[in-house]
């Protein structure tokens, strides 16, 4: 019985699709660089001409967090998420003319909000965008960036961080963050469908 009940979670949650030609790669901001790794591999891949790395910082801690995985390789400092993505960025070989800026964002509804207004200021129709985000946090970003611009078709490639689809249920942590994603994904919403419909 509890089988099922991991797979509702987990597909809920977990999102992957394949990669496709894009108008924009949108990178929501955090402290790992794996996103912005295979956000690079994506547009070496031809897969779109743009990059859109997003953040400040967390708007609990007030300050950016920190590199968390590979921190000899990229020792900073960093006084926002957007310069750390960058820097992942170009030392994987992504020229800087390629990579878009939003350094406003303090949370991931504004990590949507503020690339939105990038990707108008610039002059860009995002038709199809692929969001590199944390496998745990693929639906939350998904969602959205949906709300943002609703006429895109977005395709989520995702890369493992702390947990993965087949292994979140077997840590403490993993636990926390997929269930605290799904408190999330209900409780964020509650004044976004307010302001929408009501």
């Amino acid at each position: 019985m509890h089988e099922s009940f991991l797979k509702n979670f987990t597909d809920i949650i977990f999102l992957e699709d394949e990669p496709q030609r894009a108008d924009v790669i949108f990178i929501p901001g955090n402290g790992w660089p794996q996103m912005a790794q295979r956000a690079a591999e994506l547009w070496k891949e031809g897969m779109a001409p743009w990059l859109l790395p997003s953040g400040r910082y967390s708007v609990i801690k007030g300050r950016f967090g920190g590199v968390t995985a590979e921190q000899e390789r990229y020792p900073g400092p960093y006084a926002t998420e957007w310069e750390f993505l960058r820097d992942v960025l170009v030392k994987e070989g992504i020229p800087e003319s390629a990579i878009l800026r939003e350094d406003s964002a303090t949370y991931t509804y504004e990590n949507a909000i503020y690339s939105r207004k990038v990707t108008d200021q610039v002059g860009i129709s995002v038709h199809r965008g692929i969001i590199c985000c944390q496998s745990h946090h693929a639906r939350r970003c998904r969602m959205y960036y949906q709300l943002l611009y609703p006429e895109t078709e977005f395709l989520v490639v995702p890369s493992d961080t702390e947990v993965g689809r087949e292994t979140w249920y077997r840590s403490e942590r993993g636990i926390q963050l997929v269930l605290g994603e799904i408190e999330r994904c209900g409780g964020q919403f509650h004044q976004i469908l307010r302001e929408k419909f009501l």
